[in-house]
């Protein structure tokens, strides 16, 4: 018999996180949103190089002429600080929010340019209110409960996938193949088919220091092998001067140069807040056009949100016997307001981030890892310049590891039945293959129903399954369709 007190005789932080109940301490749930800051924090220097340089159809770029990639950095961890530390308030779960990858570059190509950035933003901020609806109603979580447990377990199995080779590519281990080589093969390892450079062989460095220090179940783990990576990559720069990846420079630091700071603290400049017009797209493209523009974000928010909370649940241990996970609701709705939050400051969409897996895996349970995440990020608008010291090397090698943990899931999907192995399985490699974790689920839930419609069991199909299963082939063939609207 356990002799933990109850959680409800408990007071502070313990009792409103539920911090002892759920098997965690205090120490360890700063620690996970440490962890989680320093594999999401890339995002305050990667958003606006995808934003900041795309111009929209009046040829402006975002937040107006000049340096504007200071204030789209302070924007993006201003809103996903906010959003994240709500998260852990009102959901009490382990999960971070920032400006969803995909989905930001989509808003430049396809969205900004066929109107103004503010109209941009003003079409993200009704993709949000649509969506917190849909929760509101009950549909979304409806869908959640839908689907078949396999199919979650898949998603979780296909999501580990997918953030091991994010881990991957992000530090130059595996590359894609320049155009001009005359073959087939899509990726390879290195630049040449070869590891070369001196930042692949410090995450190599940082990916046996933390599986080292992972096996002999050394506490803080994950946080430690970031810090002493950061000092050896430090170190290798201040030596090499290696400077950053390009064309011409393919062995350099993949994205931040991790060479110490001038200053340490830097005033945060927010012209990006604001900046939107609510329904400026309807009169730009008009309705037709702004309507699949939406829906496009939209059902890849819709998703991407559904398989990341489950697959944080999964790893945390924190599933219900149906396979979602606590105050469910209340994580969606959290969700919901930051895809609008992400539009009214400017930055794109905001949605729950994948990366939250390593923060468990260093241990943390509840809210107060998203509460301590959160506060990094508002801190990250003042220390941007520290931000910066953190290479991609160094922390992506944490994401190879919780993509190993997350793995561990898929003995739990019934191999023999074909009714859920082959959608399962097109889940989980197809998140990886096409980079993106929509397109994995869509693929597996159009597969679930067409293998039960031609075994003669469509009446075993969940009703909403067959209204997700519809959406998402409206989903693949979007182009079509806006071609054939236009």
């Amino acid at each position: 018999m356990s002799t933990t007190t109850p959680s409800r005789t408990r007071g502070g932080l313990d009792g409103f996180f539920q911090i002892t109940e759920r098997g965690s301490t205090i120490g360890r749930e700063i620690r996970g949103g440490v962890v989680t800051f320093f594999t999401m924090a890339y995002i305050v220097v990667l958003n606006p190089l995808i934003l900041g340089f795309a111009k929209d159809a009046d040829g402006k770029t975002l937040g107006g002429s000049g340096d504007n990639l200071a204030a789209i950095a302070a924007g993006t961890a201003l809103v996903a600080g906010v959003m994240t530390i709500l998260m852990g308030v009102v959901a009490n779960y382990p999960l971070a929010l920032a400006t969803g990858l995909g989905l930001n570059a989509f808003v430049a190509v396809s969205v900004a340019s066929q109107m103004t950035w503010a109209d941009a933003m003003g079409l993200i901020v009704i993709e949000g209110i649509v969506i917190l609806l849909l929760v509101l109603t009950g549909f979304r979580e409806a869908v959640f409960h839908a689907v078949p447990t396999a199919l979650k377990v898949a998603i979780s199995v296909g999501i580990g996938l997918f953030i091991a080779v994010i881990g991957f590519v992000d530090a130059g281990f595996v590359r894609r193949v320049p155009d001009s080589a005359n073959t087939t093969t899509p990726v390879q390892l290195g630049p040449n088919g070869q590891l070369a450079g001196w930042p692949v062989l410090v995450f190599a460095v940082g990916l046996v220091l933390v599986v080292t220090l992972w096996v002999r179940r050394v506490r803080g783990a994950i946080l430690i092998s970031i810090i002493a990576t950061t000092i050896l990559a430090i170190i290798v720069e201040a030596i090499g001067h290696l400077g950053a990846s390009s064309a011409k420079n393919p062995t350099g630091w993949s994205l931040n140069v991790p060479s110490w700071p001038d200053k340490i603290v830097q005033w945060p400049s927010f012209d990006t807040l604001g900046h939107f017009n609510l329904l400026g797209s309807f009169q730009n493209v008009g309705i037709v056009t702004t309507i699949l523009l939406i829906f496009t974000i939209m059902l890849a928010d819709f998703f991407d949100t559904m398989g990341t909370m489950t697959a944080i649940g999964a790893e945390a241990g924190l599933l219900q016997q149906d396979g979602t996970p606590p105050r469910t609701r209340a994580i969606l709705v959290v969700d919901s307001l930051a895809a609008a939050a992400g539009g009214a400051g400017g930055v794109s969409s905001n949605t729950s981030y994948v990366e939250s897996a390593s923060g468990v895996g260093e241990g943390a349970r509840t809210g107060l890892s998203a509460v301590v995440t959160g506060v990094l990020f508002l801190l990250a608008t003042f220390l941007a310049p520290i931000v910066d010291v953190i290479p991609s090397e160094a922390a992506v090698p944490a994401l190879v590891l919780v993509g190993f943990l997350m793995m561990q899931q898929v003995k739990d999907i019934e191999w023999n039945d074909l009714e859920i192995a082959i959608p399962a399985f097109l889940t989980i490699v197809l998140m990886p293959f096409t980079y993106s974790i929509s397109v994995g689920i869509g693929a597996g839930f159009l597969a679930y129903v067409l293998i039960k419609v031609v075994r003669g069991k469509a009446r075993a199909v969940h009703p909403l399954m067959w209204v997700v299963a519809a959406l998402f082939v409206v989903y693949f063939a979007i182009h079509p369709i806006s071609s054939w609207v236009s």
